[in-house]
């Protein structure tokens, strides 16, 4: 991959990937993630749910932490291994979700992601899905630890 200038990356094929604006904001600045191993450490003893993916086809890993008041979700944290796309896709995930019931942020989907990115290019869809993928699976857990 080569950057050929600020919005536009040549994939390994040669085809051009252009980002928009706030996937660049989201992968140069991702919001909700850890600074040290100690603080996600930290956070994992009061996390309400964990929920953890990964893709063999692109190798990227996601891992997704939540915490739940009066059935809301009040913090949502994240670690991931991953490319542009998952990394700015699950960044405004987890500003999507903060303040919303379980029930409304189930609700959200890998399309909702992209539309709030103002897209991503075709190819870099798939990495929408691994963030969306974690959260369902930190909701589960959630429900699970609740009963």
């Amino acid at each position: 991959m080569t950057i050929t200038h600020k919005t536009e990356v040549k994939g390994k094929n040669g085809e051009n990937w252009l980002y928009s604006e706030n996937v660049k904001k989201h992968f140069f600045h991702p919001q909700n993630t850890f600074k040290s191993q100690e603080e996600e450490e930290e956070f994992e003893k009061n996390a309400d749910g964990i929920g953890e993916v990964g893709s063999p086809a692109c190798g990227d890993m996601m891992r997704m932490y939540i915490k739940v008041k009066n059935g809301k979700i009040v913090a949502c944290r994240w670690k991931t291994f991953g490319c542009a796309s998952a990394i700015a896709s699950t960044s405004i995930l987890s500003e999507m979700v903060i303040g919303k019931t379980i029930d409304d942020a189930r609700k959200i989907t890998p399309q909702d992601i992209v539309q709030k990115l103002n897209g991503l290019p075709l190819r870099k869809i798939h990495c929408s899905v691994l963030g969306d993928k974690a959260l369902q699976k930190a909701i589960d857990a959630y429900e699970k630890k609740k009963k």
